[in-house]
């Protein structure tokens, strides 16, 4: 689907600006990146690269497109023909779904002649933002379950459909088992779950016939919600009535139980012994009901009995945001590049010049990542030694041997042509396992987690401190 609009205002007047001068052919170099990781955790985990892809290979202005714009009195008529011909040509590099990503990392790299690079910028930081958001939030809540498979519940919270259905994506790349979004699993082939809703015990209100009538019509599933009443008094009791009365006589299983509300550790255990007396020690207990990392790692902690957690709000609806940003770090003029650095008083909006690289090393020993670095694009990184430096505590140094190095950016598009095949969802779901295994559970703890090492080279460090000064002896009045 063509999208292209889907951009800010200003990118198109920004736009206008650059044809007026005559740079329609000036390659831009911007990079994507974040500043703060979200949830006050140690890491992100990349996603949104399926979406920009998708976006950029529709990234054509059409007739209706162009029309609408002249209603505006904006814009020149030579533009808009500029405009009717537009069309993505440059190179895009990126590191993949599910990679472990750190702050002021350029994770993507655009270079393009500049109206086509900065029209893109809007959608590109949607799709990164969003994806990257509810991969990292998926990842938090998986790991705080450990090995309990968590079920996605999301879609209902989400901000619009196709919200929902990019959540539930990038939530099982995550980590989820699978979604309660019945469109999501049909299109990717991922586990589809459900249970059911409070509205078909509150329409019987006989609570006992709404559960034998949907294990009557789901046999195979009988996942009883349980707390529409009393959770202990009614629900359960219920619930193995029915088994009792139905499921174990004609030989169908009684698989579960879900509570959605109360005291959640306390009920589980009650349910647990409940279910265990009834002998039904098989049949398994599903949390769900605003759940987070901190209240699942309560209620372990606190000994809850369950098998499954189902989680919506704070993995498809989380109010945390990545805050990505789309910042120009280079041109190029006479055949060379000209790296170019946005100088803040805020040192963190201070952004890392110049056409670059993301490395990671890793050790070989234990497979752990020693850290990552930035470099600018033609440095040679050696496989034997290398000394990594703070970008901020220059004094702070360190030596490393003993490692393999891996270039983190793939590319995605070459001359306006995509050229990476994007590994189906599965793949991407196991990647993202495989990586993550690779950071130090210091770092990936949920609380206080240890600062991560993204360094600078010697050479960019350098080029960033004498731009930094040339900034601002220039700009002084």
């Amino acid at each position: 689907m063509n999208k292209t609009l889907m951009t800010d205002f200003y990118e198109l007047t920004m736009a206008q600006t650059y044809f007026d001068l005559h740079e329609e052919n000036k390659i831009a170099y911007f990079d994507v990146f974040y500043r703060i990781n979200p949830f006050n955790g140690g890491y992100a985990i990349f996603g949104g690269l399926d979406e920009i892809i998708e976006y950029i290979k529709n990234f054509k202005f059409d007739d209706k497109d162009i029309e609408y714009l002249r209603s505006l009195n904006y814009f020149s008529e030579a533009f808009l023909n500029h405009l009717k011909s537009l069309h993505f040509t440059g190179d895009i590099y990126s590191v993949e779904d599910g990679t472990p990503i750190f702050p002021n990392e350029p994770v993507i790299t655009i270079k393009a002649p500049i109206i086509e690079a900065q029209i893109l910028e809007t959608s590109i930081l949607s799709a990164f933002n969003h994806g990257t958001l509810v991969t990292t939030a998926s990842k938090r809540i998986t790991t705080a379950a450990g090995k309990i498979p968590v079920m996605e519940f999301g879609a209902r919270r989400a901000r619009g459909i196709d919200s929902a259905i990019d959540a539930s994506k990038y939530a099982y790349v995550g980590g989820c088992a699978g979604t309660s979004n019945t469109f999501t699993a049909k299109k990717y082939n991922i586990p589809v779950l459900g249970t059911m809703a409070h509205s078909l015990v509150c329409d019987n209100e006989n609570e006992y016939q709404a559960f034998l009538d949907y294990a009557k019509s789901n046999p195979n599933n009988c996942i009883f919600l349980v707390d529409t009443y009393d959770t202990l008094k009614s629900g359960i009791p219920n619930a193995i009535k029915v088994a009792n009365d139905y499921l174990k006589p004609n030989g169908l299983k009684f698989k579960g139980i879900r509570i959605d509300s109360g005291d959640l550790a306390y009920l589980s255990k009650k349910a647990r012994k409940m279910l265990d007396d009834a002998g039904y020690k098989d049949t398994q207990i599903c949390l769900s009901n605003g759940l987070t990392e901190e209240t699942i790692c309560s209620l372990i902690a606190q000994g809850a009995c369950f098998n499954s957690l189902g989680v919506g709000d704070n993995i498809a609806a989380s109010l945390e945001r990545v805050g990505g940003v789309y910042k120009l770090v280079a041109i190029e003029k006479d055949n060379k590049i000209v790296p170019k650095i946005k100088v803040s008083n805020d040192q963190l909006k201070t952004t890392n010049p110049g056409y670059k690289e993301l490395y990671r090393f890793y050790n070989l020993e234990n497979g752990y990542c020693l850290g990552d670095l930035i470099c600018l694009h033609d440095e040679v990184i050696p496989n034997d030694k290398y000394t990594l430096i703070s970008p901020v505590e220059e004094w702070k140094r360190s030596t490393i041997t003993n490692y393999r190095v891996v270039k983190l950016k793939k590319i995605i598009f070459k001359n306006g042509k995509l050229v990476y095949d994007i590994p189906e969802i599965h793949k991407r779901k196991k990647y993202c396992e495989e990586q993550f295994e690779t950071i130090y559970p210091e770092i990936k703890r949920l609380y206080n987690p240890h600062e991560y090492y993204v360094d600078l080279s010697e050479k960019l460090l350098f080029l960033k401190k004498q731009m930094i000064k040339n900034a601002i002896k220039n700009n002084q009045k």
